[in-house]
């Protein structure tokens, strides 16, 4: 835990050593140990992501949603809009790979409309989180919560056995964000974007081609006086620097020039005569088989901490990092040198393949592309809509088990070839498949060592024997913090056979108490860096990192009251 903390390990590499760690000291068993490998919820999970890759290709998201807002009058009207919506949808969607779909489309249209993204990406990474505490398959936490009842010999949950907790907290949360956010969430534009209406802007370097058409003229002759939504903030030459930069400046030889600008005008630029990307990045362009793609680095990464010369960018992933952007402002200088940190999107330019390839190295979040190729593949909605609607009744009617139905989806997505092989195995993200696989071996140990008991012993003795209430809430506050400070999943790990123990002392309802935990595990509302749809959105939307608790405190609030009133009424 202290070690995740820290942030000295990826969540994935830090569980797998400490599980390691207890089977090499012979504290559990190998074959208990690695148990969540051959769990249904990591299974159930792997197979989601299928699911999410064929919505995200075949069902023409981002067309509706940009259809779907539409010309709103308000910050408020837009979430009034937005909010519900996507709540609605991440009931019966993961939401990591929700945010990861939907949050570049939200940003977009905000830039378009002169809006400032910043009031938008925190309340959809909010209502993703409440939709998904709907349902048992709208959020992993819930999943592996399902798994540890299973590996302590409990049933798993129902489709919507978490329906009467989680349904009043999604309910009041998002109206609460809807009401509360536009108030509590700061414009996170620059000032001359806010006057302008512009995108949030980066800063890029090109450089003057020696011999170049560009050489010898003036700024304002070169054409790179008026630009729309661009401008030349300064001018490297032999090691001085030129800014403010004049519309008679002439241009030489080997001209360094840093711009400031939106990311849709990198391109433009460099594709002017005369100029090409710096620092030897030109080549990249070259053969038109290139795009340009906005990530932001994951909790965990193993860029965080090094600069990009250090980690071995370009050699590691295959692309050219152009500009950063960094908690509402944007780096200058020289690249190469800065120490990266959690959040901060980076502009990369990259083979069309880049966004599949780095899927794998768990360094991002998100990768957005930036250049698109037209209308998004339609062709295999119907089927998909068909596949996710039945895995829905048949989960939710008890047709078939909740990891029978969601494999059935799948299996229709890969029969119709709606979705191929290789984009299926390509889907799942396969840190986030040994998070949970090492966090239900945890939780095993928990038990087995005795630590639970131990743990729900002192919840109870503080508590007292006759107050359940006050039991049940030291667990939720526990989790939350839990969370807030680790992953997720770890607080899951540790709080559920607490709890379920808690539950066993105090006579209370366990299955009640195991809600409680999956509802409170998911519940990270304060912090970017406790659950992964806030780490996405942390670099997007330019926040810092005290942007959180404002909007994030009264939907806190709301899930501990909630919970302390619903559980103890509905479970006993």
């Amino acid at each position: 835990m202290f070690a995740l903390a820290r942030e000295w390990a990826p969540p994935a590499v830090g569980l797998l050593a400490a599980l390691t760690v207890l089977v090499l000291a012979r504290v559990v068993e190998p074959g208990l140990a690695f148990s969540g490998f051959s769990a249904e919820a990591t299974i159930a999970i792997g197979a989601l992501f299928v699911v999410a890759r064929a919505i995200r290709e075949h069902a023409g998201i981002e067309q509706l949603m940009t259809r779907f807002l539409g010309e709103a009058s308000s910050d408020r009207a837009v979430l009034a809009k937005l909010l519900p919506t996507t709540a609605a949808m991440s009931t019966v969607l993961a939401n990591t790979p929700m945010v990861a779909a939907l949050a570049p489309i939200v940003r977009t249209w905000a830039e378009r409309h002169g809006r400032a993204a910043s009031h938008y990406l925190i309340p959809v990474s909010f209502a993703t989180i409440l939709g998904g505490l709907v349902t048992a398959i709208g959020t992993s936490t819930t999943l592996l919560v399902s798994g540890l009842l299973e590996t302590a010999g409990e049933t798993p949950f129902d489709f919507f056995e978490v329906l009467p907790l989680g349904l009043p907290v999604a309910v009041i949360g998002v109206g609460l964000t809807i009401m509360l956010a536009p108030r509590l969430l700061p414009d996170r534009r620059a000032p001359h974007e806010q006057v302008a209406s512009r995108a949030r802007d980066y800063a890029f370097r090109l450089q003057v081609i020696p011999g170049g058409p560009l050489v010898g003229e003036t700024v304002e002759d070169g054409g790179l006086r008026n630009l729309r939504d661009a401008y030349v903030v300064r001018i490297d030459r032999d090691g001085q620097e030129i800014a403010p930069v004049t519309p008679t400046t002439r241009l030489e030889d080997g001209d360094v020039l840093t711009f400031v600008g939106s990311v849709e005008h990198v391109r433009e630029l460099a594709d002017r005569p005369g100029l090409a990307i710096a620092e030897s990045q030109a080549d990249l362009l070259e053969g038109g088989d290139h795009a340009l793609f906005e990530t932001v680095i994951r909790s965990g990464s193993g860029l965080s901490g090094r600069t990009l010369k250090e980690a071995s960018f370009r050699g590691r992933h295959g692309g050219a990092v152009l500009a950063i952007h960094r908690a509402g402002q944007r780096l200058e200088g020289k690249l190469g040198a800065r120490t990266l940190h959690v959040g901060d999107a980076l502009l990369v330019l990259a083979d069309r393949d880049f966004d599949e390839r780095v899927r794998w190295t768990g360094d991002f979040s998100v990768v957005v592309p930036l250049d698109t190729d037209g209308a998004p593949e339609v062709r295999g909605r119907a089927v998909t809509l068909v596949a996710v609607l039945g895995l829905v009744v048949t989960a939710a009617t008890g047709m078939l088990p909740l990891l029978h139905a969601i494999l059935a989806a799948v299996v229709a997505l890969l029969v119709t070839r709606t979705i191929t092989v290789q984009q299926a195995r390509k889907a799942i993200d396969l840190d986030i498949l040994l998070i949970v696989a090492a966090a239900i071996g945890l939780g095993t140990a928990v038990t087995s060592t005795g630590l639970a008991a131990e743990l729900a012993d002192l919840v109870t003795r503080v508590a007292g024997d006759s107050s359940h209430v006050l039991a049940l809430v030291l667990i939720v506050l526990a989790t939350m913090l839990l969370t807030e400070l680790v992953t997720n999943v770890a607080a899951a790990a540790l709080m559920v056979p607490v709890a379920l123990d808690v539950a066993s002392t105090i006579g209370s309802d366990t299955r009640g108490m195991a809600v409680a935990v999956a509802i409170a595990a998911s519940s990270s509302f304060l912090t970017p860096i406790g659950y992964q749809t806030n780490t996405i959105v942390y670099g997007l939307g330019g926040y810092r990192f005290g942007d959180w608790w404002r909007p994030g405190l009264p939907v806190t609030l709301t899930v501990l009251v909630t919970t302390a009133l619903v559980v103890p009424a509905v479970w006993g």
